[in-house]
């Protein structure tokens, strides 16, 4: 690992100059396995705000960038060979700053996504920016019309800790090839990884000065003018459903268009006729990646009540081996939680999950024989119906609530039980009966009988409170594109 990723300089990006905060404070970056500090990230001011939007308007309204579709091309090429170069530096700083198994970092923590920018690259080279719509007379008018699709202008991507690189490529990516320019806020807990991607595209590339920023401030509050602000034209924000609705509100005076990936409760539904120790192991297996920090996991597992007791023993033994690991082993599935903010806020859905009448069949809490860091056990809850909040409340940890159903109408009523539609999973013997049933649940991505949806070229986001439009995928791309219509005489 090269020595400027292993403690990397508290910079940030704005108006193409690695700077760090306008007061010189910084803020400790600490390693969720151990708790330790292991290194600084500058504390962004309003200042430095104001100034990287100031530098985003000056670079779309002053510059050919949003025009030059080339050359828009020619610097995001020179980005992808960059994180490509620096990919081991890279996996290895995710794993220490954000706790990923590293296993994880040869998929959705940072390959697949570097990945996917490069499908988003070959997608902005070969778009049609112009149709032609051909000739009509409207009102008796002989017109032709011409259907461009141009960018929207400055983007506010506001972004998580839990899969950081894949969530700040899969909005920069998509949001500069289609010639918008772009404003970063990453999560205060994993600020490193976005800082280095800042890096890279200030000393590896050709883009203008402030067509990308990457500002790094501890206190979202400092942040929030990003909702508020004219200048900017769309956010893109990925994180909790309460933020969301603030970031809506802000930003509905200025009718600024909103991209919004939320929270999620998702159901995988077991038929009667599935093979439940595979459906079961794979839901728990599942949910333990990366400590449950996702939001599309399944964490509600519904399954035939006759089969309910066999199905809490599977999921609880599948649980309890996996336990718990050091995130640099390979063979780690569930590492730390981000923060003792975080734990502790898991641990407090765990005691309420008691006072509900719940059991914890495993796990529980953190384990006994991890002192420093920031850790909860694999656990599995049983005996709590669909309505509890432990079944209702996205909790972000590794934690598993088995519910009973009473056949196909009934598994989807409980899966469509929920402020949540995020995605989802059906399993049964007969293909054609899990599709009916997919196709009754109301949510945005789902899995049937083992399929995987996550990819570069697939849309993903969430019906009712999960959010607004879809990331990836060339509707994803078109998020970030305005609408417009040119007619002429014909």
């Amino acid at each position: 690992m090269s020595q400027d990723l292993r403690t990397p300089a508290a910079r940030q990006l704005i108006d193409g100059r690695l700077v760090g905060a306008s007061d010189g404070a910084t803020y400790p970056i600490l390693n969720p396995a151990t708790g330790a500090e292991i290194g600084l990230a500058p504390d962004g001011t309003a200042a430095d705000l104001e100034a990287a939007i100031t530098a985003a308007r000056r670079a779309f309204d002053r510059t050919s960038w949003s025009t030059d579709h080339a050359f828009r091309v020619h610097c995001l090429r020179q980005l992808h060979e960059a994180l490509v170069e620096h990919g081991e530096s890279f996996r290895a700083l995710t794993t220490a700053e954000a706790g990923a198994p590293a296993f994880l970092t040869a998929g959705p923590q940072y390959d697949v996504p570097v990945a996917a920018l490069g499908w988003v690259i070959d997608l902005a080279e070969g778009y049609p920016w112009e149709t032609d719509l051909g000739e009509a007379e409207p009102m008796g008018v002989p017109s032709r019309r011409t259907l461009r699709r141009e960018a929207v202008g400055v983007v506010a991507a506001i972004t998580p800790w839990n899969f950081p690189n894949q969530i700040n490529l899969g909005k920069i990516g998509p949001a500069l090839a289609a010639g918008n320019t772009v404003v970063l806020k990453p999560a205060p807990d994993t600020p490193w990884v976005a800082a280095e991607l800042g890096r890279l595209a200030a000393e590896h590339t050709d883009l203008p000065a402030g067509v990308l920023n990457v500002v790094t401030p501890r206190d979202n509050a400092v942040a929030s003018v990003l909702a508020s602000d004219p200048r900017i034209d769309l956010v893109s924000f990925t994180g909790s459903t309460a933020t969301g609705r603030a970031i809506m509100a802000a930003a509905a005076p200025t009718l600024k268009k909103v991209c919004l990936e939320l929270g999620g409760k998702s159901a995988a539904v077991v038929l009667d006729d599935a093979d439940l120790a595979a459906a079961v192991g794979t839901a728990a297996f599942s949910v333990s990646l990366h400590a449950g920090q996702g939001c599309a996991l399944t964490t509600r597992l519904l399954v035939p009540r006759a089969r309910y007791d066999e199905a809490v023993r599977i999921a609880a033994d599948t649980m309890a081996a996996i336990g718990v690991g050091d995130p640099t082993d390979p063979a780690t599935v569930c590492g730390p939680v981000i923060s003792a903010v975080q734990r502790d806020r898991i641990q407090r859905y765990l005691d309420l999950a008691v006072e509900e009448g719940g059991r914890m069949v495993t796990g529980g809490g953190p384990p006994a024989d991890r002192v420093d860091g920031f850790w909860i056990e694999p656990t599995v809850i049983a005996g709590l119906d669909n309505r509890s909040r432990v079944a209702q409340e996205e909790i972000f940890g590794p934690v598993l609530v088995v519910i009973a159903h009473d056949g196909d109408d009934d598994a989807v009523r409980l899966a469509n039980e929920s402020s949540y539609g995020l995605s989802g999973s059906v399993d049964s013997g007969d293909l054609a009966r899990a599709k009916a049933v997919a196709a009754r649940i109301r949510t945005g991505t789902l899995s049937v009988n083992g399929g995987v949806w996550y990819h570069a070229d697939a849309p993903f986001g969430g019906y009712k409170q999960s959010g607004i439009g879809r990331e990836m995928g060339v509707v994803g791309f078109e998020e970030y594109l305005e609408t417009k219509l040119v007619a002429e005489p014909a």
